[in-house]
């Protein structure tokens, strides 16, 4: 318990005060904007290259690893598109968001409390993990946008590319192939990634509690709950019977526990507001979502003691 609490008590504090500061608006609101893009494009893709690219890599298996997180996510989609159709009915534009809400996952708070509790082994799974969820879940949520929102505002093309130029995805990539071939990086270079990325975590953090938007929460609707439920209690517990179900143990069950009780993602609203979703629907997901999972997570990693 004492372990659980020093790891996800501080990722807690930075969410709030990243909070605070936007209320304060110290420095400015616009400072987090670009402070965000920063830690996006730069302080995230240099982290995984750092610890990636020295990492053992050798008793991962992968192949189950990343099946039981693709698994628990049709598994997902076809729970919420039957609840859709044949118990609550929900609108179209609705259902998007509580779609995006139940699947997608915020980088900074996984990799925090992936790198909090399990340190570079950990950080290494997540790594592996998120190379091929992050294009796949775009993939889901896209193709349930084209089904529910009747959106026509991507392409095929345009979809590709921003998965080909998504940072996260080549930070994973360039990483994971020096590791491969056996490449050191010159140790100046080395040693500035290893600056950037301590910087990484706690500024992504700072800037989860920024966009929070709590004054939103004003009653709790059945969207919102059937989200919150579905994201916060139905996925990890999937993911983590379909991870034994792959022979899948130790701390690579735990980081797929942690991984499934992630709350959505930030960017989730950002796909909303292009491809026709409901955005105040959204937002109020990703803030309850933010604010709940501290609660649920606690539970969930209370449980997996003893995987870690």
């Amino acid at each position: 318990m004492e372990t659980i609490l020093v790891a996800l008590l501080p990722v807690s504090f930075l969410i709030f005060l990243g909070y605070l500061f936007k209320r304060i608006e110290f420095p400015s609101i616009e400072f987090w904007q670009y402070a965000d893009k920063f830690t996006y494009y730069v302080l995230f893709p240099a982290l995984l290259v750092y610890k990636l690219s020295t990492a053992s890599l050798n008793e991962i298996d992968g192949f189950a690893f990343i099946s039981s997180s693709i698994l628990t996510l049709i598994f997902i989609t076809i729970f919420l598109m039957l609840l859709s159709k044949f118990l609550f009915l929900f609108d179209g534009k609705a259902f998007t968001s509580i779609y995006q809400g139940a699947i997608r996952f915020n980088t900074y708070v996984f990799l925090a409390l992936t790198d909090a509790i399990f340190g570079d082994s950990g950080l290494v799974l997540a790594a592996l993990l998120m190379t091929f969820m992050i294009p796949i879940i775009n993939v889901f949520c896209i193709s349930i946008f084209s089904i529910y929102a009747a959106s026509s505002k991507i392409t095929v093309i345009s979809f590709i590319k921003s998965i080909i130029k998504n940072p996260l995805i080549l930070g994973c990539i360039f990483g994971g192939l020096l590791n491969y071939f056996g490449i050191s990086l010159y140790a100046p270079i080395e040693k500035t990634l290893g600056i950037l990325s301590s910087a990484a975590l706690p500024l992504g953090l700072l800037s989860v509690g920024v966009g929070l938007h709590i004054k939103h929460i004003k009653e709790v609707k059945l969207e919102l709950f059937s989200s919150l439920f579905t994201k916060l209690a139905l996925f990890p517990t999937f993911i983590f019977f379909i991870g034994q179900a792959f022979g899948i143990q130790g701390q690579a069950l735990a980081i797929l526990v942690l991984f499934g009780s992630m709350p959505t993602a930030s960017s989730s609203y950002i796909l909303a507001r292009e491809l026709g979703g409901d955005l105040k629907l959204m937002s109020t997901i990703i803030t309850a979502e933010t604010l709940v999972s501290i609660f649920t997570i606690s539970a969930f990693l209370m449980l997996l003691q003893g995987y870690f």
